[in-house]
């Protein structure tokens, strides 16, 4: 079983006990404090676990490396996880003011202060609302200009000021805090999340064992478009078979308990024997 995203452990611990004994995971990150965090969790004796620093479009080269020709299962959470959210200094998190930062993998060059200093404003204005979906990004890619104009913007605060001075007053006290979604723009950016996901999945899929299993865990519309589309087209080969037509969400009680929960959404899908074979009927994972 692959984990592709280990990040603090969680699943990984489940999917160790789901294949005990016998069984082997291979944990994957970009985050190397993410990984010495998970390794102490996860380290009990007795277990085949491999955690690997990487990026999950890697998958192909890491199986081909380590000598492994497929999976059972591969596992994929999205997004930034609950541990880089809360540590303020990693700059992903709009409600404390901090680095603009926003690396996954802390040794990449690229952070969102260079995106936000260097790009220009047609290009701020693509990342905007390509990557955000925002109805406002002329305005608050016309707002950062302006703003680094004075001085470079290198913290998440002086950010939110020129979001929230682009952003009408009408528009500034809804549900969803006004910069949440440039936020998220500048977070895909900076770690190029879309276009490695789209890479991952295929390299995934081909990975997959005969009746092996892909489930994958999305947080917003553009991955989860990704994800479907993707499954789409390999259902189309008759390489997959649908375990859900439509993603699972979270209930009440889990999003109770997990506020960041609600957003989520669950894909799966099953490896057909040799390729071969039909969508099937069964819709539990």
């Amino acid at each position: 079983m692959v984990d592709c995203t280990v990040g603090l452990g969680g699943h990984s611990l489940a999917m160790i006990e789901a294949v005990s004994p016998g069984g082997r995971l291979i944990g994957l990150d970009k985050d190397a404090k993410a990984l010495e965090i998970a390794g102490k969790r996860l380290g009990r004796p007795g277990e085949r676990v491999d955690l690997i620093k990487g990026n999950f479009d890697e998958l192909d080269s890491i199986f081909e490396r380590m000598g492994i020709g497929g999976a059972d299962g591969f596992l994929f959470d999205l997004g930034v996880s609950s541990m880089q959210i809360d540590e303020a200094g990693r700059g992903f998190s709009f409600r404390s003011d901090a680095p603009l930062d926003m690396r996954m993998d802390t040794g990449s060059k690229k952070d969102a202060a260079a995106i936000i200093n260097d790009a220009s404003e047609p290009e701020l204005d693509r990342i905007l609302a390509e990557y955000g979906e925002e109805r406002f990004h002329r305005r608050i890619a016309a707002s950062i200009i302006s703003e680094r104009k004075k001085a470079p913007i290198e913290t998440t605060g002086r950010l939110v000021e020129a979001v929230v001075r682009a952003v009408p007053y009408k528009a500034r006290h809804g549900r969803v805090h006004v910069a949440t979604r440039t936020f998220q723009a500048l977070r895909i950016a900076v770690n190029d999340e879309l276009s490695r996901l789209e890479k991952a999945l295929d390299q995934a899929i081909g990975l997959l064992n005969p009746s092996g299993v892909i489930c994958v865990i999305s947080y917003h519309s553009l991955e989860d478009r990704i994800v479907k589309n993707k499954f789409k087209e390999a259902r189309a080969k008759g390489s997959l078979e649908l375990k859900n037509k439509k993603p699972i969400t979270p209930s009440e009680a889990e999003i109770d308990g997990n506020a960041r929960a609600r957003s989520a959404k669950l894909r799966a899908a099953k490896k057909t024997v040799q390729g071969g074979g039909v969508e099937g009927k069964d819709e539990s994972l």
